[in-house]
């Protein structure tokens, strides 16, 4: 996508937050987050909305958002569930930045399907909803998709776990993110497919809600059901450095193949370190400051960008496989969630 040109100079060029309801917030600058978004009347609004504020991968987005809303001339309000999965706080938030006046919200849904009524009450004022990260169900309910394809992401790793193997019986653990998010499906689902497996070949599945400690309870509880299991797919790396742990603690982490998608700095790093065999890198940073952009696009002209745009994912491991296509950890680390 190309960058649009600079907004005058007389718009705000400063990324505000906003007080928004119940929401966790997050300060920008040394000031007061709502003192911030009254100032530089009739500049350009952009709300961005994460599923958290603490997981790194929506901090990497966040940041994103910043740097494009203050290259751009934009305010930027910005706002986050109380947890993952915080589908109301997504709603109050909706609300009060389409009552604030933005004119675009950048949204990675909590709940694909439960968030569609407020997203289709924004829509209804004029207002531009660009989902990132997490498609809508249906995806059709926000005018674009900025995402990693999640589907490949799972098939990449997929395809990698099936050649490490060399032939060798899987028996699979499963450590997904929570029912009714789609990335955890499409995640799960790709991982099937490049492996060559079926449902039938998973001995234990868990929900981990993409957390650590959560990952290494659920990989102790898989180990207790099937202690052979040698292959473990995680929805992201935190759940992988929770399964490690555990597998630690068994003495297993050397014998058993753990395949991750994210490709955080963290993440990258326990690749290098060898405590995750591969993981699928994507970019949050690109989604955002390209969500930004579309905005200001929009706000400028009325153009508004539609369906799905592809952010890229690459496999990232220092063991690579025959036929494969994958990159080191030395280009992982310099482009972790870029």
């Amino acid at each position: 996508m190309s960058r649009t040109p600079r907004l005058p100079s007389s718009l705000l060029r400063v990324a505000a937050c906003a007080s928004v309801g119940a929401l966790a917030l997050t300060a920008c600058g040394s000031g007061s987050g709502s003192d911030s978004v009254g100032a530089g009347s009739g500049s350009v609004k952009v709300g961005l909305i994460t599923k958290t504020d603490t997981n790194p991968f929506f901090v990497k987005m966040k940041e994103g958002a910043e740097k494009a809303a203050k290259k751009d001339g934009v305010q930027l309000m910005t706002a986050a569930g109380k947890f993952d999965g915080d589908n109301a706080g997504q709603v109050t938030a909706i609300e009060n930045m389409v009552a604030a006046g933005v004119k675009g919200i950048l949204i990675t849904p909590s709940d694909s399907k439960a968030i569609v009524p407020a997203i289709a009450k924004a829509k209804a004022k004029g207002v531009l909803v660009i989902a990132l990260d997490t498609p809508t169900e249906p995806e059709s309910a926000v005018d674009a998709l900025f995402a990693t394809d999640n589907l490949k992401a799972g098939e990449l790793i997929g395809e990698y776990a099936k050649a490490a193997m060399k032939g060798k019986k899987a028996r699979i653990a499963a450590l997904d993110l929570a029912p009714g998010v789609s990335v955890g499906v499409q995640r799960h689902n790709g991982f099937l497919k490049g492996f060559g497996a079926t449902e039938k070949d998973v001995a234990c599945a868990q929900d981990t809600g993409g957390d650590q400690a959560k990952g290494q309870t659920a990989m102790e509880n898989c180990l207790q059901k099937e202690p052979g299991i040698n292959l473990v797919y995680t929805i992201n790396e935190p759940a992988a450095l929770g399964a490690y742990t555990a597998l630690k603690a068994k003495g297993r982490e050397k014998d058993v193949l753990i395949v991750s998608v994210d490709g955080g700095c963290t993440g990258t790093q326990a690749v290098k370190d060898g405590k995750i065999a591969a993981t699928s890198q994507q970019y949050p940073l690109k989604m955002a400051a390209e969500g930004v952009n579309a905005v200001v696009t929009y706000a400028k002209g009325g153009k508004k960008v539609s369906g799905y745009t592809d952010t890229g994912v690459t496999l990232i491991t220092d063991k690579a496989q025959p036929g494969i296509d994958s990159k080191d950890t030395a280009f992982g680390l310099e482009n972790c969630w870029g």
